[in-house]
């Protein structure tokens, strides 16, 4: 039996009803998903700084280049996560709750991983390094830190983080194919087209000019004695020392 979607709903706590301007909620989810998510996720996929002897130069302010990248990432998430779960929980409230459609399942996925998503940064660890504010520059020793020496709480942290993530825009994606095929809308689907190509492009050009950089090394630098450089040299000769 096919899902009816309404034209109407009841706020509850106000007992009142009011027309449902569903192309409004499509736009919004469609520009928290496939514009400002992308786009956060590209600008620091891109836009972190070529690796220096000691990455990020000490005291850049987070508002400016290269710390704006992720600050940037951060609070767009931050506020791409929040309009997403305003948004839906609207809809749910005039609609008289979960519908149990293929769209209602995939949104829910989408915003559960999103919601994921920022829970997980708060369990990312310190930063650490010698540009953190609290270490000496000259005193190894106190650059330490669960990124800086790559504990196995970060590591973890960015495998769940960059994982997840591309999972939750793939069922974005689920979310809005399905949502079309409920309430077909033809300037989104002509824009989601424009913005899979788009995206494909600019990520492969942007790739092809050498604009993606190791993480590690462009925030804290390419130096052979930082912690997660010193694994990664060690396990190279070691690797080498393994070939016939």
């Amino acid at each position: 039996m096919a899902y009816e979607i309404p034209t109407e709903g009841t706020i509850p706590f106000l007992d009142i009803t009011i027309p449902i301007h569903w192309d409004n909620h499509a736009i919004l989810m469609f520009a928290i998903w496939f514009v400002v998510v992308p786009a956060s996720v590209m600008f620091l996929r891109f836009g972190k700084i070529a690796p220096r002897l000691y990455g990020i130069p000490r005291g850049t302010p987070k508002w400016a280049w290269p710390e704006l990248c992720w600050t940037v990432h951060k609070w767009s998430l931050y506020a791409a996560i929040g309009l997403a779960l305003a948004g839906a929980a609207f809809a749910m409230l005039l609609s008289g709750g979960f519908s149990g459609t293929l769209h209602a399942w995939f949104g829910i996925g989408t915003l559960t991983l999103g919601a994921l998503q920022i829970v997980s940064s708060w369990f990312r660890g310190s930063h650490g390094g010698r540009k953190a504010p609290a270490a000496d520059p000259d005193n190894r020793a106190t650059w330490g830190g669960d990124h800086f020496d790559m504990t196995a709480q970060r590591w973890w942290f960015e495998a769940w983080h960059k994982t997840s993530g591309y999972f939750a825009l793939f069922l974005a994606g689920g979310a809005v194919g399905t949502g079309l095929a409920q309430h077909w809308m033809p300037l989104i689907a002509g824009a989601l087209a424009l913005v899979v190509v788009g995206g494909l492009i600019a990520a492969v050009v942007l790739q092809g000019l050498g604009h993606k950089h190791d993480t590690y090394q462009s925030v804290y630098g390419y130096h052979p004695e930082n912690p997660f450089n010193k694994r990664r040299y060690a396990k190279m000769i070691e690797a080498e020392g393994e070939k016939p």
